[in-house]
Formats: structure tokens, C-alpha cells, sequence
């Protein structure tokens, strides 16, 4: 029985082996800099709301763009738009090192970069994810999905900590130029893809072709509720905005333990793709998505009650391995049961809902918190969490009965 990480999509393509490297570098860059914008922020305005606005900055392109984005994956070659978005990010780096290095000191140049690169990777990474069911076998999509998760989360775990580091060593222009190497890397991971060009009636991208992707999503119930799923997850039982309130009311910590919260999540979504072997064998993924999704909540619900750093850090650990495999299973019904002629704007959607779910998740969480407690905030949300999943089961056939051998949506 496969226990480890199931690599045969990284043997037998040499193009997803390309893309994944690719990605898992440029991934690290990418999050150094999203530190290295933050600590610039406040270093200039002595403001965390300043720094707040960094999210806002980026949250409203990445909707806008996301859906367009997806549309515009069905309509061109999707290696040409995801190189021409990529190019965009490259250069943005480079301006990020350049305004740092002549010491412009100005937050909105900043934010203008900022709301520039969300929009690039909101019509990037749906034009990467749509590209990815044309490199490997179907058989093969969860192990793919699984891979990069990997990356993410290893990007999302090292990246930042690289990020002050290298701040400390030499400033904040020299962390925004490993981002800048970094993503040479994606860069000549694209150029060297086949060209893969949209299939089926191709329509030009607007918003009669995003309406589509939604008219398509409704009709499809099955792939409808792992959206659902998804934002039952991320915006009742999305704990990390009570992360500096329970630091010290649980723990008795400071910002370290703020770090240590923040990180665990990740950390124990990289060891559960370590052991997700079996992740490929099973079948029935939409009642897997479910079980791992109430694994995720009942584990921050959990952690709502924990008073002992290590008891909380194992409990957010596990709650990022179960979200690790909600993900794979649920970007691969999407990718293996949606048609290849609308699958860029369906990516469209998914990188809205999964960006925007927990950011409205954190508003739900601390609004929650300040009305009761982070304990009540916790257990609550992961008990509403876990009713809406089972209310969905019972009222979502195709969805329950979901099998990746038929991959029937309806």
C-alpha cells in the first residue's frame, strides 16, 4: 500500500515537472515579497492599518481579474496568456526593487504594485491550473493537485521566514530581487510548454462568457457544492484573525506565538502531503471532501478549547493536512469533470473563492470574537461549519454520490 507522496505525475511529464519547479520557487519568491511589502508599509507609516490596506488593495483586482481572467483562459492559448501575466509579475518585481533601491519612499507606489500584481495572478493562475489536465492522465490529477499543494504550503511556510532574513541581511531591495530570480525560474518553465489553445466554440472573453462559466457551475451540482464546501470552511471556520487574540489568552505568548500559530497550519499541511500516497486511489471524492473538511473544523473548534501551545499547534497542524486534501480532491472534480472549453473560467471562480472566502472569513471570525469570545467564535464557527456540510450532503445528490470513474456532475 502507497503511504508517501505519490510523484508519478513528476516521473512521467517532464512539462508538469517544468511547471511544478517552476511554481514551487517562484512560490517562495512570491511570499518573501508579500512579507517585505508589509514590514516596508510600516516602516514608512508606523500604521498597521496602512498595512491592512495592502489586503484591501489587493482583494478587489483579484475578484475582478479572476473572472475575466478565466474567461480569457477559454478564449486564447492558455501558455501564451499565462506567460504574457507572468512577464507582468516579473517586471513588477523588478519595480519593487527599483523603488526600494532609489529610496522613493511612497506607500502608494507600493499599493499600486501591489493591486497590479493581484491582478496578474488572478489571470495567471487560472490559465496555470486549466493547463495542467492537458499534461497528465485524469488518473493522475489528484497526485498532481496534491504536489502543489506542496509547494504553496512550502512557499507559504519558508517564504516569509526567508523573507526577514534576508531583510536583516541587506534590505528591503534585495528581497524583492530573489522574488525577481525566483520567477526567472516560472518564467522558463511556461516558455518551454507546448502551446495548448482553447477547445470547443471559443467565444471572446467578457462578461457574456463569465456568465457562462456560472450558468455551467449552476447547472453542475456536484462541482457547485465543492465551492460551497469550501466557503462553509473558509468563512465560519477560518481562525487565523483571532491568531493574536489567543495568543496571549490561551497561551500566555507574544508574537512569537502569533508566528507559531500562523505557521502550523502549513506545516502540517507539508507533512500530510508527505503520507498522502493514498490520496490517488480513492473514488468517491465528494463525500472525501466532506470528511475532510469536518476534520479541518472540528480540529479549529478544538483549538478554541486548547490552553497548551503544543495541544493548539497539533490541532492547527492537522486542520492544514485536512485542508491540504479538501483542496486536491477539490481542484481535481473541477479540473477532470468540467469540459477543457470552460474549465478557465471555472478556475476563474475557484481562485475568487478561495482568495475571498477567508479574507471575509477573518471579518466573520473577529466580529464573532468581539461579540462574544474566541472560544464561542471557534466552537461556533466549526459547529456551523460542520452543519452546513452535512445539510449540503443530504440535499446534494450528485454530489454525494460523486465518483471520479464516472465523474458525473449532475
Amino acid at each position: 500500500m502507497r503511504l508517501l507522496t505519490d510523484i508519478r505525475p513528476l516521473r512521467e511529464s517532464a512539462d508538469f515537472r517544468r511547471l511544478w519547479i517552476g511554481s514551487t520557487v517562484s512560490q517562495l519568491g512570491q511570499q518573501m515579497t508579500a512579507v517585505t511589502v508589509s514590514i516596508q508599509v510600516y516602516a514608512l507609516t508606523h500604521s498597521t492599518f496602512a498595512v491592512g490596506l495592502v489586503g484591501l488593495c489587493s482583494l478587489v483586482p483579484l475578484v475582478v481579474f479572476g473572472l475575466y481572467g478565466g474567461a480569457m483562459a477559454d478564449a486564447i492559448d492558455r501558455r501564451t496568456l499565462a506567460l504574457v501575466s507572468s512577464a507582468g509579475l516579473w517586471l513588477l518585481s523588478m519595480v519593487l526593487v527599483v523603488q526600494s533601491q532609489l529610496g522613493w519612499g511612497q506607500v502608494w507606489v507600493l499599493y499600486a504594485v501591489v493591486a497590479c500584481q493581484s491582478a496578474c495572478f488572478a489571470v495567471n493562475n487560472p490559465a496555470r491550473s486549466a493547463i495542467i489536465p492537458r499534461l497528465i492522465r485524469p488518473e493522475l490529477l489528484p497526485a498532481a493537485n496534491t504536489l502543489s499543494q506542496a509547494a504553496f504550503n512550502l512557499g507559504f511556510t519558508a517564504g516569509p521566514l526567508l523573507g526577514a532574513a534576508v531583510i536583516a541581511w541587506h534590505g528591503f531591495a534585495a528581497a524583492y530581487l530573489v522574488d525577481v530570480l525566483t520567477f526567472t525560474a516560472a518564467l522558463y518553465a511556461l516558455f518551454r510548454l507546448p502551446s495548448v489553445p482553447p477547445t470547443g466554440a471559443v467565444r471572446r472573453a467578457g462578461l457574456r462568457s463569465v456568465l457562462e462559466g456560472f450558468t455551467f457551475l449552476r447547472a453542475a451540482p456536484a462541482l457547485l457544492a465543492t465551492f460551497l464546501a469550501d466557503i462553509l470552511a473558509m468563512v465560519f471556520a477560518q481562525p487565523r484573525a483571532l491568531f493574536p487574540a489567543v495568543a496571549g489568552a490561551f497561551f500566555a505568548g507574544g508574537v512569537r506565538t502569533v508566528g507559531i500559530l500562523q505557521a502550523a497550519p502549513a506545516i502540517g499541511a507539508l507533512i500530510g502531503v508527505i503520507f498522502s500516497g493514498w490520496v490517488t486511489r480513492v473514488r468517491r471524492q465528494g463525500i472525501a471532501i466532506v470528511l475532510a473538511i469536518t476534520v479541518y473544523a472540528a480540529a479549529v473548534g478544538l483549538f478554541g478549547l486548547s490552553r497548551t501551545i503544543w495541544l493548539g499547534v497539533a490541532l492547527l497542524a492537522i486542520s492544514g493536512a485536512a485542508d491540504m486534501v479538501s483542496s486536491a480532491y477539490r481542484n481535481t472534480v473541477l479540473q477532470s469533470a468540467a469540459p477543457d472549453a470552460m474549465r478557465g473560467r471555472l478556475q476563474g471562480v475557484f481562485i475568487v473563492v478561495v482568495a475571498g472566502g477567508p479574507r471575509l472569513g477573518d471579518f466573520v471570525a473577529g466580529t464573532s470574537a468581539s461579540l462574544t469570545s474566541p472560544t464561542v467564535a471557534l466552537l461556533g464557527g466549526a459547529a456551523v461549519c460542520i452543519t452546513g456540510l452535512l445539510i449540503l450532503l443530504a440535499r446534494n445528490r450528485p454530489f454525494r454520490v460523486y465518483d471520479s470513474r464516472t465523474r458525473e456532475l449532475s
